[in-house]
């Protein structure tokens, strides 16, 4: 057991030292990664909604975001609309996000190793038409509705009263 002890310290900093210059030629300028990164197509568009910093860390969270307002307020045509993103980043050569290897959303989602579910529901290419079904429509019932429903929830809502 002693044996052991003794030889730990620089078993340590063996390994310390391995793992920096890892790290180091990883960083190197010039040198190529290790990981192959994601190859990400050029979008159809200009200017994305958010910086691509953003959009990297919270594209989940504004397209969960929008679902809710979409489903449960009809709402459609915002910001972070799936819709725009699809129209924007499908692929020049098969026209979807997700059809292969290189298109815009599996190439990223595959690189991070997270399933993409949005597709098993959603259209993987843009639409040729904008139509609406009758029940979405922002002007339809639902959406109608969902604004009543709301509005009333504000106005019925305890006032605060200040001491």
């Amino acid at each position: 057991m002693g044996h052991l002890l003794r030889h730990l310290p620089r078993a340590a900093a063996l390994w310390l030292l391995l793992a920096s210059a890892a790290v180091l030629a990883a960083d190197t300028p010039g040198v190529a990664p290790r990981v192959p990164q994601p190859v990400i197509e050029p979008a159809r568009g200009g200017q994305c909604v958010e910086d691509p910093a953003t959009m990297r860390r919270d594209h989940m969270k504004f397209l969960q975001h929008q679902r809710d307002e979409t489903v449960h307020g009809g709402v459609r045509g915002a910001k972070h609309s799936l819709k725009a993103c699809i129209e924007c980043h499908a692929s020049q050569t098969t026209q979807s996000v997700a059809a292969s290897k290189t298109n815009f959303c599996v190439s990223c989602h595959s690189f991070a190793a997270v399933k993409i579910d949005c597709f098993e529901c959603h259209a993987t290419k843009p639409a040729a038409t904008s139509a609406f079904h009758p029940l979405a429509h922002p002007t339809g019932t639902t959406a109608q509705l969902t604004r009543l429903v709301r509005a009333l929830g504000a106005e019925g809502a305890p006032a605060t009263s200040q001491p």
